[in-house]
């Protein structure tokens, strides 16, 4: 594979293409077109010397097993991403794809939804419907791309990115939504996701979860044979994410298909009735896995090994704690301390109780969005100012901040934002261990911050917030746009920095198994979004779910094998007892 991103020709006198054996026995592997640099990859042995020659490491070789090139659905062109099978969807379930960021889940519903025809491999000379049905043949999908290709297949797709709806869809949000609400239902789901809020606003001025919410309910209200759903909880707090699961999973009374890729392990949990796992290398290659239930398929892909298939992807599995770990000596340090503030604007007031944090202690931060958690953090880092109360030390510690909103209009690489911000511990091991490791950031120090995806900056963003010497770590939403291994690998980094450097941090986030994670105590937001909110005093980490989640009126369990938190299915024998009990959290 060849990354021309990082290739450089100019810079490097083309060391690749002087040191490749296979230019020197006649042959050309490595070639430059008009300076451009171009990898003839049938003459490859994969030797691995230009790999070690490269300076900017832009060139990889992955091996593949020969068996998978019979099972190749898809490829862009020379060089780029192989998709290897496909899932088979299955009317009147909800099937879930999990997988890292770039490993083909998009390109999966993209193809299932007409937008890009498979071709098996072959992209110079694309196969015609007939070679792509008999390579289906005798399978589930043979039937489904013979409707598509016939024209008796109606699909609806909401894409991952619903930033761009603005610019295709435009009026109010009501009438847009009234003249596609084909199948009667715009009442019952505009009642549950919340929308009369913004029902005679214009849809260019809603912000991200606002839209996130009026596209799934376009998509809902449609009539179709088939949903797909890329990543439906993007910018939705924990009560809009479940109700968008609700709304989802009521479209299986009609026996539709269902398929539905997201990032949310609870969330995925609660809607799927079955998953494919999707593995392999991040840009290089995909492979999606036989159907599992949806218990069996997130731990199998938490483990990192799939029995059936004999294949493991991941070194070593991940493991929840009942209690996340923290460090005895320093929790008994008192950091922080705030009395009770007040925050007022023209149409909105923000309450907080009193409450302290300690050295070594991560406190997470748990609430529906415009509810005041980014004011609170705001207050606690000094950029804002309270109308009446103050943190007490605020001023004799360092705070470091990483903001819901990132720009990436720095001008520089990820190398140099992350060197200035670190100092001389750039350079440093523990700097490496701590930060660049975890975060997975060494391939991308000499990428400009400004082509990073939304992924890519999300991580830099986190590791320039770690990088800086602080007594207070300040994150908002900082698993934005991050798959779930991403997610679990910030959680870990964030907490290894906090307790190595006897510091403490704030994070504000909405995914449940992120803050069960990294989450010592927590601070619950309550009132009514965008207009009051009340911050209530830090509180355990069990108190603090059982009031949280009593409120959102849904309970969690314990997975037994991976110690997960699983979201009990609604009206089922364990959530009524839960709720009896007042357990909502998990029972011991």
């Amino acid at each position: 594979m060849l990354d021309r991103d990082r290739c450089k020709p100019e810079k490097c006198d083309r060391i690749c293409y002087r040191f490749c054996p296979q230019v020197r026995s006649g042959n050309e592997a490595i070639r430059f077109k008009d300076s451009e640099p171009e990898i003839v990859e049938i003459l490859c042995t994969g030797c691995g010397i230009c790999v070690k020659k490269c300076p900017f490491k832009a060139i990889s070789i992955v091996n593949l097993p020969e068996e998978l090139d019979r099972e190749c659905t898809h490829r862009f062109g020379s060089n780029t991403f192989k998709l290897f099978r496909l899932p088979t969807p299955s009317p009147g379930n909800v099937l879930g794809l999990i997988g890292p960021n770039g490993i083909g889940k998009t390109t999966v519903l993209k193809i299932l939804s007409g937008e890009v025809k498979p071709n098996l491999g072959e992209y110079l000379n694309p196969p015609s419907w007939e070679e792509i049905l008999e390579y289906f043949r005798g399978s589930t999908l043979q039937t489904y791309f013979k409707r598509m290709s016939e024209g008796r297949l109606r699909v609806i797709h909401k894409p991952q990115y619903i930033d761009m709806l603005p610019q295709v869809v435009k009026g109010k949000v009501g009438k847009v939504l009234s003249r596609i609400d084909e199948r009667g239902v715009l009442d019952e789901v505009s009642e549950r996701l919340d929308l009369k809020a913004v029902w005679n606003r214009d849809v260019k001025v809603l912000s991200g979860g606002e839209l996130q919410r009026v596209a799934l309910a376009a998509a809902i209200c449609r009539e179709a044979d088939v949903y797909l759903f890329d990543e439906p909880s993007s910018y939705l707090d924990v009560r809009q994410r479940l109700e968008a699961a609700r709304a989802i999973r009521t479209l299986r009374r009609g026996n539709k298909t269902i398929i539905v890729a997201e990032h949310d392990l609870a969330v995925l949990d609660y809607l799927s009735d079955y998953v494919c796992i999707l593995y392999g290398v991040p840009g290089v290659y995909g492979i999606v896995s036989h159907v599992h239930g949806v218990r069996t398929g997130i731990n199998i892909y938490l483990e990192g090994y799939i029995r059936d298939e004999n294949m493991r992807f991941r070194k070593e599995p991940i493991r929840f704690h009942v209690k996340p770990p923290t460090l005895a000596v320093s929790s008994s340090n008192i950091l922080l301390k705030w009395n009770c503030m007040n925050k007022s604007y023209e149409s909105f007031r923000l309450d907080a109780e009193a409450g302290e944090i300690r050295k070594g202690e991560v406190i997470g931060i748990l609430g529906p969005n415009g509810i005041g958690k980014t004011t609170f953090i705001k207050m606690i880092a000094g950029i804002e100012k309270p109308n009446s109360g103050f943190p007490s030390s605020l001023n004799i510690l360092s705070v470091s901040y990483k903001p819901q909103y990132i720009s990436s209009d720095y001008d520089g690489t990820v190398e140099d934002l992350l060197r200035s911000v670190a100092k001389d511990d750039f350079s440093s091991s523990l700097y490496k261990t701590q930060i660049l490791t975890p975060l997975n950031l060494s391939l991308l120090l000499d990428r400009s911050v400004k082509k990073l995806s939304g992924g890519e900056l999300q991580r830099v963003a986190v590791a320039a917030c770690l990088s800086r010497k602080a007594d207070i770590y300040l994150l908002d939403e900082p698993s934005a746009y991050l798959d779930v291994e991403e997610r679990l690998a910030m959680a870990k980094a964030v907490r290894r920095v906090v307790e190595d450097r006897n510091a403490a941090a704030f994070v504000a986030e909405h995914d449940i198994v992120v803050q069960d994670f990294i989450a010592d105590r927590l601070m619950i937001f309550t009132g009514n979004p965008g207009e009051e909110g009340f911050a209530k005093s830090p509180t355990s980490l069990r108190e603090g779910m059982n009031m949280f989640l009593k409120e959102m009126g849904v309970t969690f369990r314990r997975d037994p094998q991976t110690r997960r938190p699983r979201v009990n299915k609604e009206g089922s024998q364990l959530d009524e007892y839960q709720k009896r009990i007042g357990e909502y959290y998990y029972v011991k």
